[in-house]
This record gives structure tokens, sequence and C-alpha cells, in this order.
């Protein structure tokens, strides 16, 4: 099935400042808290292509170009790559803003397996054929 326009309807935009408590002795965010934010728009991003509750399965990558210093404006973009009968692939990337100047660079990307549960924590069908 072509699921395109759910897809772009579904691709999820957050923006996030790196305050310096999300930061490291080297001023610079925890790799940590980048894959819970991931996540996090992972999980959003699955719910509002489906509707349905979802759990993370997996995590197949991810890769941090470069460091997310202190005092910068993050967006984290989350869109769905693949789906299958109970699971979907959705590949997060997050770009940092400088807050005072005119730049944008993508730095981390990464792609996470959701799957689609009911009440009981069972995997359920995404979509009724």
């Amino acid at each position: 099935m072509n699921y395109e326009k759910q897809i772009q309807e579904s691709e999820t935009h957050v923006f996030k400042v790196v305050f310096p408590n999300t930061t490291n002795h080297h001023n610079t965010m925890f790799g940590g808290k980048v894959m819970e934010m991931m996540d996090e728009v992972a999980f959003m991003t699955a719910t509002r292509f489906a509707r349905k509750s979802f759990v993370t399965v997996s995590c197949d990558r991810i890769d941090f170009r470069k460091p997310i210093p202190a005092d910068t404006l993050v967006e984290l973009v989350g869109r769905v790559k693949y789906v299958g009968n109970t699971s979907l692939k959705v590949n997060v990337s997050i770009f940092v803003e400088e807050m005072y100047q005119n730049s944008r660079i993508e730095v981390v990307s990464g792609d996470f397996t959701l799957v689609a549960i009911d009440e009981h924590m069972k995997p359920i069908r995404i979509f009724e054929i």
C-alpha cells in the first residue's frame, strides 16, 4: 500500500533548547539524553501515523556526526520510513541551530523500530486489510 500522504502528515518536528542541565563536562549534550529525545519523537511519529499504541523494540543505528553544544537550539524530525504488519520504522534526524546566527546542520540521525500493541501488550496489526 502507498502511505505517502499519511507519512507526510505524520512527520513530526520538535524543537528544544540545549540547557546546561542536559550537558556533560565538555559542555555538549549527553548522548543518553539525545537518544531519549529521539525515542520520544519516534514514538510520537508512529502514534501520529497509525493512531495505535506503540513500544520501541530496537534502534538500528544512531550516528553522532557532531557534538551538540550547550546554548543551541535543536530540531528533531521524525519520519516513517517503513511500514510492516505490526511494526514500523521511524527515522529521526537532529539539526542544530545557533541561537543568534542563521545556521542549521544535521548532527545526529537514527532509525527506531516500533511495534503496535493492544491493551495486553500483544502485537497487533497496524492496519486492517
